[in-house]
């Protein structure tokens, strides 16, 4: 119905990172590193993203940060990692103000695909970690998006029932599997995908449809 039954009954805000929190996704790091290697080379890191799925096994947690940028050839895993966070990423200026509010009606909880310490790095580098009650990240928990599984991790670990949660991500296929589940989905659109579903394009969206306009989906 309205806005206050809405928010009575929404606990935790799950929200992912990449297309959401931070402008950028993900995939970005991949034409990072093509444009950090010598043409030479285009072959060996082509085989060892789309055939050995080595930013997978570093996104599960299979391997750290520092194997997977030597194993691509960074020199200097640290100073490449550090690089590409710091100065390829964008922090959406619109979602420190949408927290502190969001923060005082729910629980925020981060849940992203990301490698271990690219997560704790990035969170802390922008200081948002206090936003968060809780950090479901991929690299730490052995599970990524859109398996059913980490959504059904989360669930557990909060302590907490599925209609309880709302979820706010860029992907249509992780919403598609949260609301699979009961878990209300609401696509960050930055893409300009299809989707069936609620849409918003910035914070300020956000915001207004999870106190404002008390759309259907959280009856």
């Amino acid at each position: 119905m309205g806005q206050t039954r809405f928010m009575n009954h929404t606990k935790y805000i799950l929200i992912d990172l990449y297309g959401v929190i931070i402008e950028e996704s993900k995939g970005y790091f991949i034409p990072y590193t093509y444009e950090h290697f010598s043409e030479s080379n285009y072959e060996r890191i082509t085989k060892a993203f789309r055939e050995e799925k080595i930013f997978s096994k570093a996104q599960i947690g299979v391997l750290s940060s520092h194997e997977f940028l030597a194993y691509i050839g960074y020199d200097d895993p640290e100073a490449a990692m550090k690089d590409y966070l710091e100065n390829y990423l964008t922090l959406d200026p619109g979602f420190k103000s949408f927290a502190e509010k969001a923060g005082n009606k729910s629980k925020l909880v981060l849940l992203s695909n990301d490698v271990s310490e690219w997560s704790e790095y990035l969170t802390d580098f922008h200081g948002i970690n206090k936003y968060f009650c809780d950090k479901i990240v991929s690299g730490d928990v052995g599970l990524k998006k859109p398996d059913s599984e980490i959504f059904e991790l989360t669930l557990s670990r909060l302590g907490c029932r599925a209609e309880d949660c709302v979820f706010i991500d860029n992907s249509v296929n992780n919403l598609q599997v949260a609301a699979s589940l009961g878990i209300k989905p609401i696509l960050f659109n930055r893409d300009g995908v299809t989707y069936d579903g609620t849409i918003v394009n910035n914070f300020s969206e956000l915001e207004a449809v999870l106190t404002d306009k008390g759309e259907d989906i959280y009856d």
